[in-house]
């Protein structure tokens, strides 16, 4: 967090940019969210399985957190600026994604859904 103590956050489409120029969006809402629509491209752990997969993690690039409103993800946000990561929050979380109409696949490639 910053000295002020406030998250970092970005929005869907700095998220998009961010990835563009190699960030890494993490993904951590549950198995059904993932499949029924995710960001393509993203990294799929569930909030409960962040310490026993921390090791997965990029220590040299920005870690983008993602989840279906930013509640979660903020959590972890939090969590992953404790443990020395450069982690940021997508404010909105995949509800914030779809209201903006970005693109988004379900498990099997298609366009996707939040649930």
């Amino acid at each position: 967090m910053s000295a002020l103590g406030v998250l970092p956050e970005c929005t869907p489409a700095e998220a998009t940019a961010a990835q563009r120029e190699g960030a890494f969006l993490l993904d951590v809402r549950e198995y059904e969210e993932w499949m029924a629509g995710h960001v393509d491209g993203a990294v799929h752990v569930p909030m409960q399985q962040l310490p026993e997969r921390l090791a997965e993690f990029p220590t040299d690039r920005r870690i983008v957190c993602i989840c279906r409103s930013g509640n979660r993800s903020g959590q972890v946000t939090a969590w992953l600026l404790r443990q020395g990561y450069d982690a940021i929050n997508m404010a909105g979380g995949m509800r914030q994604w779809h209201a903006e109409q970005l693109p988004f696949v379900n498990a099997n490639g298609n366009p996707g859904v939040v649930l």
